[in-house]
């Protein structure tokens, strides 16, 4: 009997979904950072046994969308239910529990067994986690109520044990030495937009998006050329820096993070472009690769 299925997982933003993937997958595919909104498309991390195949899938956070991007990331999440074989909705001990919930409604209507994971639970004390619980299994009657802690693994073993009980029989959908769906290109750009995430405020962040150009791999080492792309001439001069400062500083950070993900020594170009409101530009997202209606 062999078993295989697609695991998705879905949850608002914040909320810890890319730690837990990471956890459970065993790899550094996730963007995992502070802030919300880091994971822009669907990202698929493969578990391989011989008896199983586990499909794990982070998706984008649930939010109301204010511009074409968040409609793309939104379109990520909703498709995520359509699929899943099991499904994991990732909440935490801090959000408030009829956040979006129309997005909860639909997951009350599925017909797949559900975890409710609630997350950061050293947050929280004991009573509290209990109210918790208690008002998640009044909302999704039919779930599952898991207590976690994704950054300190607690509980990741028992959510692991009980995906594995829940897969049905199923032939594998990937081949066996592999373990995601993305191209190595994309780790880049995922690697490098996690700096800018981490070094960069406010709205900068979120009007980036990179692009590989180049992307030529030799025995001992890598060359990449990527260029990072923002929506107006004075973010592009804030990502630069003074004396080119700031996007050195980026450069080099990923530079180091891709050589630990790629176990290679790392050449590695960026270029700032600017490309004028492509977060609402259907040609543009299509080009970047996003979802679009």
């Amino acid at each position: 009997m062999h078993k295989a299925g697609f695991v998705n997982i879905v949850g608002n933003p914040n909320v810890g979904k890319s730690t837990l993937m990471n956890a459970l997958v065993g790899e550094r595919i996730s963007i995992a950072t502070f802030k919300a909104q880091t994971t822009r498309h669907r990202i698929m991390g493969i578990c391989n046994t011989d008896e199983m195949q586990i499909v794990f899938s982070d998706t984008p956070g649930v939010l109301k969308p204010s511009y074409k991007l968040q409609e793309s990331m939104l379109n990520f999440s909703t498709s995520a239910l359509a699929d899943a074989d099991v499904l994991l909705y990732v909440t935490d001990v801090v959000e408030t529990i009829d956040k979006h919930s129309d997005f909860v409604e639909k997951v009350a209507r599925l017909d797949v067994p559900v975890l409710v994971l609630i997350n950061k639970i050293d947050l929280t004390d004991q009573n509290k986690l209990a109210q918790q619980v208690e008002a998640w299994s009044a909302l999704l009657p039919r779930a599952e109520i898991i207590p976690i802690s994704a950054s300190n693994k607690f509980n990741i073993d028992y959510v692991m044990k009980r995906v594995k009980e829940l897969l049905p029989e199923s032939p594998p959908y990937f081949d066996k030495d592999q373990w995601t769906d993305k191209p190595a290109r994309f780790f880049v750009t995922e690697i490098i937009r996690e700096k800018i995430l981490l070094y960069y405020a406010k709205e900068i962040p979120y009007s980036v998006e990179v692009v590989v150009e180049q992307f030529k791999e030799e025995k001992q080492k890598i060359h990449i050329n990527a260029v990072i792309y923002v929506e107006r001439d004075s973010q592009k001069g804030i990502i630069i820096g003074r004396q080119g400062r700031a996007l050195k500083k980026v450069a080099t950070e990923a530079r180091k993070e891709l050589e630990r993900f790629f176990g290679k020594s790392i050449y590695l170009e960026t270029f700032v472009k600017v490309d004028k409101d492509w977060r609402n530009s259907d040609k543009e997202l299509r080009n970047f690769g996003y979802q679009l209606d």
